[in-house]
Formats: structure tokens, C-alpha cells, sequence
């Protein structure tokens, strides 16, 4: 037999090869809709270059807030803190508004993009069921069959390459129709995480909004205090600081006395690093009260110094629950005592026997009873309660020794509610963050 017995008839190969192909190949994005999605591309790249613009000049603001912040013992410069602030909120909520457009512009890219597998996905299947129909009837044919139909045994083996190459060009197919349902999964799944972003900057939004609304009454109310003297300002600070010094003597006489029982082993050892930050790029401003009972027990706080550590952070900055645990209550002590405590505060019990306290807030997002997890968006830091410049004082309880109370001060009139603890029930927070 000669070698050109064993040929593949090229009728039979081509006729096999364009039927097989012309129906599977795969299905090209349409120009136009090429073209939409490129010039979505184009103004999503163009948006986040305005976002980072916008996140340098906002750095540049926080600067000049820490600078002024030094100055904030004078009339002017509390002034220009306040200020600063304005325009540092208002570049906020222009780069939210630019988040929202970018988000909203990728959320259109993907919806071209899942529009566009589906398409490709519903004529690729259409033609692998008619794929299958052929391969089946070619399989079908039995070998005695095969044998019996070709003249010579050149040109059945030949139709068994035939069909085996086109086993394997269908095999090919059906990976890429899976490829293309998996990426399709992906951009669906992709969408509804922007969509949930979209969600959540909106809402960030308006309460931006709604800082600077504040931002705008504490000013005006400022100079209505002061009528733009600098003696009255200085007489305001005096006043705010002698009715802070009074109120804390009077929560620390009450403090003293509590006999809670906190075992050291309800709770997790110094240096266990169980805490997350409650803020980005963490900077600490001032730390826990140095005593010599702090020095022998760095884990806890006798009732001097500082109650907690503070940390940097403009108006408006996120604070997140430094752990999962669940909002054991809130309260703003400034309805009460304005300027002499927490001012708007967040309490968290946790399951490890922590709780921590999240204070001087602006605008709180949580309730009691609330879940929340680690890192969990829970409000804005601010100035509320005694805050000499905006920041957020985060303390750390042994939570056996802490307690929500509702108690009348004799110092301001009316009731204030507020978290209050044995001594021996505040931890040092560095040695759990």
C-alpha cells in the first residue's frame, strides 16, 4: 500500500474543519461597544488622578491643622484651626463626590463587560450543542461501519484523525466557554462589591455634609462667645478648663471608690497585640498616665495622668472598632457638661474580656447592641467634649471593672451618662494594640 493511501481526503478534512470552526470560533467584541469601554477606561483614569490631587492637598491641610493646632490657646488661632477644618471637610467631600464618579464610572464598564461574555457565552454554547450533534452522529458510526464505507483503508484512517482532531478542537471550546463563565462570575461579583462601595461613599457623603454643617455652627457660636476679643476667648478657656478640672475630680472621687472584682487572668496578657488601630496611619499624640503604679503594673492605671492614649485625627477622620465585639452603648456628655469629658463617645465590649472606648467623636454611626467587627467603620473623630485640637482618645478597660452609669453632677446641671471604671480596670492601650 502505498503512502498516499493513508492521506486524509481534503474534501472530506476542509468540508469537516469549516463546519466545526465556522461554528465555534470564538465571538469578538463588537468596535463600538470596544470603543465605550475604552473610553470608560479613559475617564475612570482621568477621575483617580483627580483623586490623588485631591489626597494631597488634604495632606497638605492636615499639616497645617497640626501646626495651627500648637496655636489653638488664641483667639486667631482657633479661628484658623477652625477654618482649615472647612476647607480641609470641603476637600472631603469633593473627593467623595470624585470616588462616587469613578465608582459609578467602573460600574458601567463592568455591566459592558458582563453584557459582552454573555454574548459571547450564549453563541459559543449554541454552537458547541450543534458541535455535539455532529461529533455524536460521527461517533456513532460503528468501526465495522467505518471500515465498510471507505474505499480504501487510506481514507478511513484518515476520518480517525479527522475525528480526533475535531475531539480536540470541542474540548478546546468547551474550556474557553468555562473560562469565559468564570470570568463572567468574577465581573459580576466585582460589580456588586462597587456597588456596595457606591453604597457606603454615598452615606459618607452626607454625613461629611453634615461635619461641616457643624464645623460651621461651632465657629459661629465661637464668635458670638468671644465677639471676636481675644480677652473673652481667653476667659472662655479658663472658664472650660476649671469646669473640666471640677468634673473630672468629681468622676474621679466617684471612680475610687468602686470595688469591682477584675481578675488579671479575664483578660489577655500585656504585649498580646490583640487590638487593631482604630484609626489609618496611626500617630500617637499622647500616651498612657505615667505612675509609679503604671511603672510596677504596666498593664493598669491607678487614676493619675491620662486615662487612655490619644491619637491624630482631623474632623472627619473614619474610626474603626479596634476589635469584634458588640456596641455596649453611646452616649455625647456635652448635652450635660459641654467641653468637660468625652463628649460624643462609643463603648465595645469584647468577647476576650476587653472593652474600648472610642471618644471626643463628631458624628457616631453605631448604636447599642450593634455587632461590629475589627476595623468596622463605627463613626468620625472630632472635637466634641474637652479637646483642646481635634483628635481621638482611646481607652482600653479590663471589662469586669467598667461600667455604663446615668449619674447627676454636681458640677453640671443635669445627669450625665458616660463609661466609669474601677482604677484598677484601665490597661495601658500600647500594650495591646
Amino acid at each position: 500500500m502505498k503512502d498516499s493511501d493513508f492521506s486524509i481526503p481534503k474534501g472530506l478534512l476542509l468540508s469537516l474543519l469549516i463546519v466545526f470552526f465556522a461554528q465555534v470560533l470564538p465571538i469578538h467584541i463588537p468596535l463600538v461597544e470596544a470603543q465605550n469601554i475604552d473610553e470608560l477606561q479613559s475617564k475612570i483614569s482621568a477621575k483617580n488622578k483627580e483623586i490623588a490631587d485631591l489626597e494631597r492637598e488634604i495632606a497638605e491641610y492636615q499639616g497645617q491643622l497640626t501646626s495651627v493646632g500648637k496655636q489653638a490657646t488664641t483667639l486667631q488661632g482657633a479661628l484658623k484651626a477652625l477654618e482649615l477644618t472647612r476647607k480641609k471637610l470641603t476637600a472631603d467631600i469633593t473627593l467623595t463626590q470624585k470616588k462616587i464618579d469613578s465608582v459609578t464610572l467602573t460600574i458601567e464598564s463592568l455591566k459592558g463587560q458582563i453584557k459582552d461574555k454573555e454574548g459571547q457565552i450564549g453563541d459559543l454554547s449554541g454552537a458547541l450543542e450543534k458541535s455535539i450533534r455532529e461529533v455524536r452522529n460521527a461517533d456513532e458510526t460503528s468501526l465495522l461501519e467505518a471500515v465498510l464505507i471507505y474505499d480504501t483503508l487510506g481514507e478511513f484512517w484518515g476520518n480517525q484523525v479527522v475525528r480526533e482532531e475535531l475531539h480536540g478542537a470541542f474540548k478546546d471550546k468547551v474550556a474557553e466557554l468555562q473560562k469565559l463563565k468564570t470570568n463572567l462570575n468574577n465581573s459580576k461579583t466585582e460589580t456588586e462589591k462597587k456597588r456596595q462601595e457606591l453604597q457606603s461613599l454615598k452615606i459618607q457623603l452626607s454625613d461629611q455634609r453634615k461635619i461641616v454643617e457643624a464645623n460651621k455652627v461651632e465657629t459661629n457660636k465661637l464668635l458670638a462667645q468671644t465677639k471676636n476679643v481675644e480677652s473673652n476667648y481667653k476667659k472662655l478657656l479658663a472658664d472650660r478648663k476649671a469646669k473640666r478640672e471640677a468634673f473630672q475630680l468629681e468622676l474621679s472621687n466617684y471612680e475610687s471608690q468602686l470595688k469591682l472584682i477584675v481578675d488579671p487572668g479575664s483578660f489577655p496578657h500585656p504585649g498580646s497585640g490583640v487590638l487593631a488601630w482604630p484609626v489609618d496611619n496611626p500617630l500617637v499624640t499622647q500616651l498612657f498616665g505615667d505612675t509609679d503604679f503604671s511603672r510596677t503594673h504596666p498593664q493598669a492605671y491607678n487614676g493619675s495622668g491620662h486615662n487612655g492614649i490619644d491619637l491624630r485625627a482631623s474632623p472627619g477622620t473614619p474610626i474603626k472598632a479596634a476589635l469584634t465585639g458588640v456596641v455596649w452603648g453611646t452616649g455625647d456628655t456635652d448635652t450635660v457638661c459641654p467641653g468637660a469629658s468625652y463628649g460624643k463617645w462609643v463603648l465595645i465590649k469584647h468577647a476576650n474580656g476587653l472593652s474600648t472606648l472610642y471618644a471626643h467623636l463628631s458624628l457616631i454611626k453605631v448604636g447599642e447592641g450593634q455587632n461590629v467587627g475589627t476595623g468596622e467603620f463605627i463613626g468620625y473623630s472630632g472635637t466634641t467634649g474637652y479637646a483642646t485640637g481635634p483628635h481621638l482618645h482611646f481607652t482600653v478597660y479590663a471589662t469586669d471593672g467598667v461600667q455604663i452609669i446615668s449619674r447627676k453632677s454636681r458640677i453640671c446641671s443635669g445627669t450625665y451618662t458616660l463609661p466609669v471604671a474601677d482604677l484598677k480596670a484601665y490597661l495601658n492601650p500600647m500594650l495591646y494594640l
